[in-house]
């Protein structure tokens, strides 16, 4: 059971985080087997492994995350890099269940490079009856979140490191006061982070920031 306590999301989360534990085994496993035979795959190589792969946020990442927008009663949701939609679905779930609670409306948007990862995600939503909830954006997020028309109250961001600043920075100007920001790996990647932790700790940017122990690190970071 996860903490939805929901009878017919429950079986098919824990079944794609069955699938995500499982493929992250194997690529920690191939990580490996490239150090020992000392091979560096460039960046292009490395995406291209990545682009069929689950790539889930961890459970209690999510659930974390669920849980955070049912206290707030998120409403507008934002998520920067959604794979094949697992912890969307929680964002989701989370938005529906504030809707069903208190009414009004809501939406949570999604971002995704790979079209195949974009089908599969769309599949999956409608597979959990949270489609109606979810616009899912296709392409280059730097292009995709340049129209956000409404104040953002929650924001995921699990992304490649490199573009998790410029998606942030897109999404900032709508952040509204007490709005949370979660961004996965924090501590894990503190170096490659830099830029990053710059930005949220600069006090023009008006950020109140907590590196969480989660494994590897979840910063909660929230706009003041």
């Amino acid at each position: 059971m996860t903490v939805l306590r929901d009878s017919e999301l429950d079986p098919l989360l824990i079944e794609l985080h069955e699938v995500s534990e499982r493929q992250i085994a194997l690529m920690v496993a191939e990580h490996k087997r490239l150090q020992d035979e000392g091979v560096q795959p460039d960046a292009a190589e490395v995406k291209h492994y990545m682009s069929d792969k689950f790539v889930a946020l961890d459970r209690d990442k999510a659930e974390f995350c669920y849980q955070l927008c049912r206290a707030t009663n998120a409403r507008r949701i934002v998520e920067a890099g959604t794979s094949f939609g697992v912890s969307t679905i929680y964002l989701a779930a989370a938005l529906r269940d504030n809707i069903r609670t208190a009414g009004g409306t809501g939406f949570v948007i999604g971002t995704e490079y790979e079209r195949d990862k974009v089908k599969a995600a769309e599949a999956l939503f409608k597979r959990a009856r949270l489609d109606g909830l979810i616009e899912l954006r296709e392409g280059d997020l730097r292009d995709t979140l340049q129209q956000i028309d409404s104040p953002i109250d929650f924001m995921l961001v699990d992304i490649w490191i490199d573009i998790a600043l410029p998606a942030l920075k897109l999404v900032y100007p709508h952040l509204k006061q007490g709005a949370i920001v979660i961004c996965d790996n924090t501590d894990q990647y503190r170096s490659e982070y830099a830029e990053y932790f710059e930005f949220i700790n600069d006090p023009v940017s008006c950020f109140r920031t907590v590196t969480l122990p989660f494994k590897g690190g979840l910063e909660m970071s929230v706009r003041c």
